[in-house]
């Protein structure tokens, strides 16, 4: 019969586990594939400043009753009424129209804005997206039945920077005027560079005419934000942190050469959203201490709000309270 297992193949071995390759053997690692960085548009220079700015209270004197109404999805008037001792007392109106020409959810245009009083002082702004890349922007201001500004905007957003243009006051009689451009050139996904140069004409100016040149950053991440324009006039510098939910950080400081003077501020603002609270206050170098308080009185649609302002050096001190209807 001869031997069975002579004539038997042997099984094949086991694959080889991590433990059994040789060194020198190993298979080279998988690569993960590299993320590209993407560099978007930052936005206009002269928004640069604006995440600090929003920190700081607008701190306000006396009584205030706004009631504002929309009458549409696209249309909103509002009725205030001031009583201070410091600023002028009265009724102003205001209205807002926003176009239906949709560009995201949160932006359409055109949008209208402007108020005005019984004595016929007006301020109005027209913002409008000509073409998907240049956006118009003009502001028109009236006080005691004259024309005393008037201000022309464009700004052109490629994929990432802003060239920016504006012309103030422009009068080709007298040869006064003003004209600044701006531009701001994304670097890296974080940091942005640019310049601004303001031009100004008229009689009143010594040599009748000037010129200013100024360069400016910002450097960004998801929790920070550091801004600086530094130029022959002065140097204005803003840091911004989201320090946790509830709680932002802002602090500014600007200081003029010509003038001799600089000013330093921090200012914080807390949210508490389930007590519907948003509470926001400021401290700068000139002994002066700010706050405001906003309550939503739920579920009534009114919003209070409080306002406080203290110099020390000067011994003032300005109380206002405020009622939001709408």
């Amino acid at each position: 019969m001869g031997n069975v297992h002579a004539y038997s193949t042997t099984p094949p071995p086991p694959p080889p586990t991590g433990l059994d390759i040789p060194k020198g053997k190993e298979c080279p690692p998988t690569t993960s594939p590299v993320t590209q960085e993407v560099i978007e548009n930052p936005g206009p220079l002269e928004d640069i400043h604006t995440k600090c700015k929003n920190v700081f209270p607008t701190c306000f004197e006396g009584a205030r009753v706004m009631v504002t109404r929309g009458l549409s999805n696209h249309f909103q008037i509002s009725h205030t009424i001031n009583m201070s001792s410091i600023t002028p007392s009265g009724y102003r109106f205001g209205a807002t129209y926003v176009g239906t020409k949709q560009l995201s959810p949160s932006e359409a245009y055109p949008i209208l804005l402007g108020d005005i009083d019984p004595s016929g002082n007006l301020n109005a702004t027209i913002i409008h997206q000509i073409q998907p890349k240049i956006q118009a922007k003009f502001g028109a201001q009236v006080q005691n039945s004259k024309f005393q500004v008037g201000q022309l905007t464009l700004n052109y957003k490629g994929s990432d920077y802003t060239a920016s243009c504006t012309v103030a006051n422009p009068d080709i009689i007298n040869g006064s005027g003003v004209v600044v451009l701006h531009y701001l050139q994304a670097v890296t996904s974080r940091l942005a560079l640019g310049s601004e140069l303001a031009y100004q004409k008229g009689p009143g100016i010594p040599g009748g005419e000037i010129a200013l040149l100024s360069a400016a950053g910002k450097y960004t991440t998801e929790n920070v934000q550091i801004s600086g324009t530094v130029g022959v006039s002065g140097v204005h510098l803003c840091y911004y942190q989201r320090a946790s939910k509830q709680l932002q950080i802002g602090v500014e400081l600007e200081a003029n050469h010509r003038m001799q003077e600089s000013v330093a501020s921090i200012g914080y603002q807390v949210e508490l959203p389930k007590s519907e609270v948003v509470f926001k206050g400021h401290v700068d170098s000139n002994w002066s201490v700010g706050a405001v308080l906003e309550k939503k009185l739920s579920p009534l649609p009114f919003t209070l709000a409080l306002s406080g302002l203290m110099n020390h050096n000067k011994n003032q001190f300005r109380l206002g309270v405020g009622i939001l209807i709408g």
